[in-house]
């Protein structure tokens, strides 16, 4: 069986804290090192109310330090936000601190609203476009030093963190390919191009120095409890986090409803439907249909599960069933 990993928005509880939130997330880190998890991914997003990961590498420190095993890593770091150079130095730190368990995924989106994103950066005339030219370098830093080098990462030349790229177009399955790294595809919220994107991936690949044969991760949202109705209630969660971002209203995250009929409109619900296409919410016997058909259809090497749910005992909870479901499948 393909390994399963585990990305983490560190969500902010309506009525809790971020404080509340990272060491919620520290919490299911553990668990799921517990149950066999491969990576514990963490998310770069600003100005969210409901996301409490945006200084991504400490929250990365801080969950790397409750841990021992999984890997723990970016999921990613919306590069055109920042030098890279400081990443690297970031990352580099991270990799001394907590030798070979630290990835490093980047994405070219903002990870947030343009007036922010100017906050972050002041010069918008760069950013996406020199996405490729800032990847490059990234990869540089952490190469060896080489002699008469005058800008190095210290800590991170010739520690080769795992990079990866992040696409939810084509655009990062082509550049992924290109430089021959391994690509994730954010299926979990963008659907629509997933299956054009991995041939592209695939078709394209280049081997290089870091990796030999093309390695997909695709994103995929699970929502497990022990009854249909119970999974229904905790993804409601997830939906409402959803039409309140696209009302442009991101907000913490709500508790579960009974019903979403009150809350969306059929324009909002058919949205949110698409946007979470291959969403799996059940019981444990659907979950693992669901993800074998997953697997089959995408031919994925590895699955990056998501679950944004309320009540944390909950969460923990559908992290058990889906790691049931991955070890029944490999049975």
């Amino acid at each position: 069986m393909i390994p399963f990993s585990v990305l983490d928005l560190s969500p902010i509880l309506l009525g809790g804290t971020a404080t509340d939130a990272l060491r919620n997330s520290r919490d299911l880190a553990g668990h799921a090192e517990r149950l066999s998890y491969c990576r514990y991914w963490l998310a770069e997003h600003h100005n969210m109310l409901g996301v409490a990961s945006a200084a991504t590498a400490v929250a990365i420190g801080y969950v790397a330090g409750g841990t021992s095993k999984i890997r723990v890593g970016a999921g990613g770091v919306m590069l055109p936000n920042h030098s890279p150079l400081v990443i690297a130095e970031q990352f580099g730190t991270l990799e001394s601190l907590y030798p070979r368990r630290i990835d490093l995924a980047v994405g070219r989106a903002p990870g947030t609203d343009p007036r922010t994103a100017y906050a972050l950066r002041r010069d918008m005339a760069s950013g996406a476009e020199t996405f490729p030219q800032d990847v490059v370098e990234l990869l540089s830093y952490f190469q060896p030093a080489q002699p008469g080098q005058l800008v190095r990462a210290i800590p991170g030349a010739g520690l080769k963190v795992p990079i990866w790229i992040l696409g939810s177009s084509l655009y990062g399955a082509q550049l992924a390919a290109i430089l021959g790294l391994p690509f994730a595809f954010a299926s979990h919220f963008a659907p629509d191009h997933l299956m054009q994107a991995l041939e592209t991936y695939r078709t394209k690949f280049r081997p290089s120095e870091f990796l030999k044969q093309p390695y997909v991760m695709c994103g995929i949202g699970v929502f497990a409890a022990d009854s249909d109705a119970q999974a229904r209630r905790i993804f409601t969660s997830t939906q409402m986090q959803f039409v309140n971002l696209r009302r442009g209203q991101p907000s913490p995250l709500n508790p579960p409803v009974d019903s979403m009929d009150d809350y969306w409109s059929d324009a909002e619900k058919a949205l949110v439907e698409r946007a979470t296409k291959y969403a799996v919410v059940g019981t444990p016997q659907l979950v693992r249909e669901r993800l074998n058909d997953f697997i089959s259809m995408t031919q994925a090497d590895e699955l990056m599960v998501t679950a944004q749910i309320y009540d944390h005992a909950a969460r923990r909870r559908s992290y058990e069933l889906v790691a049931d479901a991955r070890n029944a499948l490999a049975g």
